[in-house]
């Protein structure tokens, strides 16, 4: 049975990294942006209405104000980037799936200290190098999900593309992008699984120090005591 101390310090990683999975479920149900453009009939350079996309990671809104007809429309959004094609939805699928994976890894990660808090496995994948391994992955893949998300938004014409999907007949201009709660929520997420790697390290730091403590007398001692 392992040790109180280990017992300890592994359950908290399990605890931590299991309420960054719940972080990140959560940010995938909210709204990750707001999107506004500003609308031109016919080319001639008067700004009629506006245009506002609230996008989520699977579903949207799009608000149109003398647009140049006022309107709501729903969106799915992946069916929708797929209709319009280009680098959008190859962004938003890579998005999507890094998401997933990076709660495969921190599900990983709660397993691994969940044995751990029980069992005394070798230093293996099963030890404490699963959970620097499991972790780390998550929190670089987060990272890349942020970066990921901001090109997709501000960079490309997504959205102008999700409203010509609907209205083709206009120009867009001005467009101005606000990040919503949903991709603040992964930064969170992102320092968790920082934490969950912290734990382990604490402890894999002081088994190291009470090992070599117990090493010590017996390099300490005298020549001639360990001939003996």
């Amino acid at each position: 049975m392992p040790s109180l101390q280990k017992t300890l310090f592994f359950i908290s990683s399990a605890v931590v990294t299991a309420v960054a999975v719940g972080v990140l479920g959560y940010a995938m149900s909210r709204q990750w942006a707001i999107m506004t453009l500003q609308c031109q009939s016919g080319g001639i350079g008067i700004i009629n209405g506006s245009a506002t996309i609230t996008l989520g990671l699977f579903f949207g809104n799009l608000d149109r104000v003398q647009c140049p007809f006022g309107g709501t429309n729903t969106l799915d959004v992946f069916p929708v980037l797929l209709k319009i094609g280009g680098s959008h939805v190859a962004l938003h699928g890579l998005l999507l799936g890094l998401l997933v994976l990076c709660l495969l890894f921190s599900a990983g990660t709660i397993l691994i200290a969940l044995y751990n808090s029980v069992s005394n496995p070798y230093e293996t994948y099963m030890g404490p190098i699963g959970i620097y391994t499991c972790s780390s992955l998550s929190t670089c893949l987060s990272v890349v999900v942020l970066i990921i998300f901001v090109v997709n938004v501000s960079v490309t014409s997504m959205a102008e593309d999700l409203v010509k999907n609907f209205e083709d007949t206009i120009e867009l201009d001005n467009k101005s992008s606000e990040m919503q709660l949903g991709y603040y929520l992964v930064i969170p997420f992102t320092v968790l699984s920082l934490a969950a790697i912290a734990l382990i390290f604490m402890y894999d730091h002081a088994a190291y120090t009470h090992r070599r403590e117990q090493q010590r007398p017996t390099e300490d001692a005298p020549k001639e005591i360990m001939m003996y």
